[in-house]
């Protein structure tokens, strides 16, 4: 009789792994494959990249899954490729051409076409995307030939930026807020230049305050050994670095994490003058020489209140 080798346990780690996603790739093939390299218990992405774009895709495993959708909201930036004169189905590589048109336009007519579109814009989401409808996401509406009204939504393009222009190929930085499509806002270009347009090619080069510096391909983490790919997670507080902190000792910490809400004022702890959202941290046991620790995300509210939002479950390295 054969026997099938033991099943592995998965592991229950916490942390951020940084990815290049490759082209061709969905962002949750992605996620699948970096999990089972990591041996990971529990994973998710925080908001999807298209399959023909490549470059940053952060990648949450345990505890810092709970806040992912912090990046959901954050501001991307991409740099891509407009194909000028040419339109197709999907507004990127993946569709058939739909029309070709001459390309006659200078770089001084792009320029000025680009500051229409700088600023708070209205976007028509585009047919071939995982938007949803009664139930059922637009893109498969679009496979059926059945093409939906849909309403113009608010995005702000915060930077775009002229980088190349080798006719008929547009090289462009964009700098966005989320819910904005760089496919869309590729076509929305090409009409306003009389010739049509779609992405030859898209890359994310940041999310919120993570950038693509910092990355590792699926390719290369598969190189290594498991433990120097765990070695490459970035801590759970990577995704709240961005907010203010607070330290509180040992019994506050307790309290904390029990869901109470603490009076700042009233127990002498120092925290920023600004209200909103902030990190959270247990000091430092300076007599047992421990690091301090994550507790969760929370609101500091008037009169110094601070009400926890997103808990660590157990406290972990952060």
């Amino acid at each position: 009789m054969i026997q099938c080798p033991p099943k592995i346990p998965r592991l229950p780690i916490n942390g951020v792994l940084l990815l290049d996603k490759p082209v061709g790739w969905s962002s949750n093939d992605a996620l699948i494959k970096a999990k089972r390299l990591l041996n990971a218990l529990k994973a998710g992405h925080t908001g999807t990249l298209d399959p023909f774009a490549t470059g940053l895709l952060p990648l949450c495993f345990g505890e810092a899954t709970k806040f992912s959708a912090d990046l959901l909201e954050a501001d991307k930036t991409y740099q891509t490729i407009v194909h000028l004169g040419v339109t197709t189905e999907t507004g990127d590589t993946e569709g058939a051409v739909l029309e070709t048109r001459p390309v006659a336009v200078s770089e001084e007519e792009i320029r000025q076409v680009l500051t229409q579109f700088v600023g708070d814009i209205l976007q028509v989401p585009p047919m071939y995307s995982a938007l949803k409808r009664d139930g059922k996401p637009l893109y498969e509406y679009a496979r059926a030939g059945v093409t939906l009204e849909r309403e113009a939504r608010p995005v702000s393009i915060h930077l775009l930026e002229f980088v190349a222009y080798e006719a008929p190929f547009l090289t462009l930085n964009v700098c966005c807020s989320k819910g904005t499509y760089i496919r869309v806002l590729g076509e929305d270009i090409g009409q306003a230049l009389a010739c049509g347009a779609h992405l030859k090619a898209l890359r994310r080069t940041q999310v919120g305050h993570l950038i693509l510096q910092n990355t590792i391909t699926l390719a290369d983490l598969a190189a290594l050994e498991l433990q120097q790919r765990l070695a490459l997670l970035a801590p759970v507080d990577a995704l709240l670095s961005s907010f203010p902190e607070i330290e509180l000792n040992a019994e506050l910490s307790r309290r904390f994490l029990n869901g109470q809400r603490l009076s700042l004022a009233k127990e002498a702890v120092a925290h920023p003058e600004t209200l909103g959202r902030v990190r959270v941290y247990q000091e430092a046991d300076v007599q047992a020489l421990g690091e301090r620790q994550l507790l969760g995300s929370a609101q500091l509210q008037a009169f110094s209140v601070l009400a926890p939002e997103r808990l660590i479950s157990t406290v972990i390295e952060a």
